[in-house]
């Protein structure tokens, strides 16, 4: 577990971007270089099995290149990686995505995992990346391990950790349209036992769309106790606070993107900032047993809140004025109270044995969770030109009676899985993972409006099989099939809870490594079903759409080509499309099979190419970036709504003006393109940023 090195600068980057907690102590002697003792811990339900043998692929985004793109924001890194698309964000208040063209419930933020622990269940906000060492896109479900996956894959978000050796940062930063920002990091080793790590932001920003504004304070602690030398407890917590004005964007008329300004608000800014609070905690305890295993066991809770008022454009046609005279959008008023809270545990043990002449590298383990969710959504709905606003000159401070409650649920999950895994070396070449999990569930919602009560109780077996092949320490090549589920949160129309949506998918692909180049090729054909759709009837509550399948092609590589020259490129093609037909009552639309899904492109991808230079004999760094998103489809009923495809480009430049002070650049959309971030239909479409430059100066110790 203890290796005394003499490291590099570029070998400690590697350590603490690889591991998942990774702390220097350091010792001096009078001759000698700095010697540190680097403590390495495994990340959650990875056993000791080394990604480049695990049957699946696996993208990261790491530290460098999160900071290279000026990027603060969870979304705008997940941008980076070609088989992920943005979805609805609901009014901007939180993250949303698909995965391979699988995305989660479109009324709820997308799930993902901070350090192995399920955190995005709830409504935390817009996830700052102040405390984030690097973010991992397992591909594909990993229902077998993880449970509750979706097909596409899982975001796992690694968090700083603290560190014996002292260092830390302080940077400012401004960019246009009034975006303000303060962030910080240190880290520290208070005993030979003790250290801690104390990161966070404070940022004020503004927006090129009319009186949107969104503050956020955040603050991540960490501290970390060396129980023995072969056992370490860490505590991790987090802090947000939010505040925003709801913004469902703009509309988009004839599929003319110009239809209004980018910056037209057309809800009303005197219903105030969306509140929204959230602490998280995790404990966890790591242990290096005899013979090389390894025990691992935490805990992790949150709580959130979100509340607000927001008034949305009306999208009934038979109350939507627009559509007669192209002028008055009618608008209904809604209010929120969004509450949730999550305890989740777990416990795993992994290490390898010899048995019948093979190796068996085993990874077992249990986890549970307490999931309780309390939802009211209010409305108004007037008639049609009630509540409106004329588009082309819009006068605010309209005002409408408050909204009444449309439903009031309040849920409470519990869930218990057990896994494991085993992974066989057959040969010197080939690999061979067999994994199974079983969990039970139940799901309870008292429907408070309506005076209601449904409850579902059911047990889920996840099957895993992969094959690797070494072809050589350089190239090998995997195939695994995986099932999957996901309870989903709410009722129906008739307050019935859901089943979970169920998937299946199947994966090859090739992975290599060898000096400076690493690349990942992989094919996928995935299926779900229970997709969760507006109701076709009784609009406001949904329903299930039925099944999707996406097929696809992911490619990643990341090269050096010359010693100050290097590529990062992510791209993806997925087909994905529903399979079986729905009617919408919203629009009396027919959603035929075959059709594709919301905001998923066909093609995407993202080419970063950097250089390392010296500007007036200081040490710098020039790159730019061209991120390709392929069409969409605008709204999942009605296939006229395509948005195109677009071609983005951005650039960056870093300078080191001294030892411990940096300036840094960035340029993004530096053509002005008009492009849309994602859309739930041509009334609710979000609006992409125009031209934005931000700079930064950052002193580091």
């Amino acid at each position: 577990m203890f290796a005394v090195t003499r490291p590099t600068a570029l070998s400690l980057a590697i350590a603490v971007g690889l591991s998942p907690l990774t702390t220097f102590a350091s010792s001096t002697d009078d001759t000698a270089d700095i010697e540190h003792i680097s403590v390495n811990y495994k990340q959650a339900y990875r056993g000791d099995v080394p990604l480049r043998l695990q049957a699946q692929a696996v993208e990261s985004i790491h530290l460098e290149m999160i900071r290279d793109n000026g990027i603060t924001r969870f979304q705008d890194a997940l941008d980076l990686a070609g088989s992920i698309a943005r979805q609805n964000n609901g009014g901007g208040l939180w993250d949303s995505f698909s995965i391979r063209g699988f995305p989660g419930n479109e009324n709820m933020p997308s799930g993902y995992l901070v350090n192995g622990f399920n955190a995005g269940r709830g409504f935390s906000g817009n996830r700052d990346l102040v405390n984030v060492e690097y973010i991992e896109i397992l591909k594909g479900p990993g229902s077998a391990l993880f449970g509750r996956s979706e097909p596409g894959g899982t975001v796992n978000i690694i968090t700083k950790k603290p560190q014996h050796q002292t260092e830390g940062y302080v940077q400012v930063s401004a960019g246009s349209y009034d975006q303000y920002r303060v962030e910080g990091d240190y880290t520290t080793g208070l005993t030979d036992q003790v250290a801690v790590r104390l990161n966070g932001a404070v940022q004020e920003f503004g927006s090129f769309r009319d009186f949107v504004f969104t503050d956020k304070t955040v603050f991540t602690p960490s501290v970390r106790y060396a129980l023995n030398d072969n056992t370490a407890l860490l505590y991790e917590f987090e802090y947000l606070k939010q505040s925003q004005l709801f913004d469902r964007g703009y509309l988009v008329l004839n599929n003319d993107l110009k239809t209004l300004p980018r910056s037209r608000y057309l809800g009303e800014p005197a219903d105030g900032a969306t509140e929204i609070d959230a602490t998280g905690h995790q404990l966890t305890l790591e242990s290096t047993l005899a013979s090389g295993w390894s025990f691992l066991t935490g805990l992790s809770y949150r709580e959130s809140s979100l509340e607000g008022n927001s008034s949305d454009a009306e999208l009934a046609r038979a109350r939507q004025s627009l559509f007669n005279d192209g002028t008055t959008l009618t608008r209904q008023r809604r209010n929120r109270d969004y509450r949730a809270e999550d305890l989740s545990i777990r416990a795993e043990l992994s290490g390898n044995i010899n048995l019948f002449g093979k190796t068996h590298h085993i990874l077992m383990g249990a986890d549970g969770y307490d999931y309780s969710l309390y939802t009211l959504l209010g409305r108004f709905r007037g008639p049609a030109g009630s509540y409106s606003l004329d588009i082309f000159n819009p006068i605010y401070g309209a005002t409408a009676p408050d909204p009444r409650p449309l439903y009031i649920n309040d849920e409470a999950q519990w869930g218990l899985g057990v896994f494991i895994q085993d992974q066989i070396k057959l040969t010197e070449r080939w690999h061979l993972s067999l994994g199974v999990r079983l969990d039970r569930y139940r799901l309870q919602i008292a429907e408070l409006l309506a005076n209601s009560f449904s409850k579902q109780v059911d047990s889920k077996v996840s099957p895993r099989i992969g094959v690797v092949y070494e072809l050589s320490d350089a190239l090998t090549f995997y195939s695994s099939y995986t099932e999957g589920f996901i309870p989903l949160s709410g009722t129906d129309f008739n307050r019935n809870p859901f089943a979970p949506e169920e998937s299946q998918s199947f994966e090859f692909g090739a992975k290599y490594s060898a000096g400076s180049t690493q690349g990942t090729l992989s094919f996928f054909d995935a299926e779900k079903s229970n997709i969760l759709t507006s109701d076709p009837v009784n609009v406001g509550f949904q329903a299930t759409l039925g099944r999707a399948q996406s097929r696809g092609i992911e490619f990643e590589l990341h090269r050096h080509l010359t010693d100050n020259l290097y590529l990062d490129l992510s791209y993806a093609m997925m087909d994905t499309k529903t399979v079986g037909e729905v009617i919408n009552a919203d629009w009396g639309s027919l959603v035929p099979s075959g059709s594709r899904l919301v905001n998923v492109p066909r093609h995407q991808g993202t080419a970063i190419l950097t250089t390392e230079t010296t500007l007036a004999s200081k040490a710098s760094k020039f790159g730019i970036k061209a991120r390709y998103i392929g069409s969409r489809l605008g709204d999942s009923v009605d296939p006229s709504y395509q948005l195109k495809a677009v071609t983005l480009f951005s650039a960056f430049m870093h300078i080191d003006l001294s030892t411990q002070l940096q300036a840094q650049l960035n340029i993004d959309n530096i053509f002005d393109t008009h492009y849309v971030h994602n859309s739930y239909n041509r009334l609710w479409t979000v609006p992409g940023e125009p031209v934005s430059v931000r700079a930064a100066i950052r002193y580091q110790f």
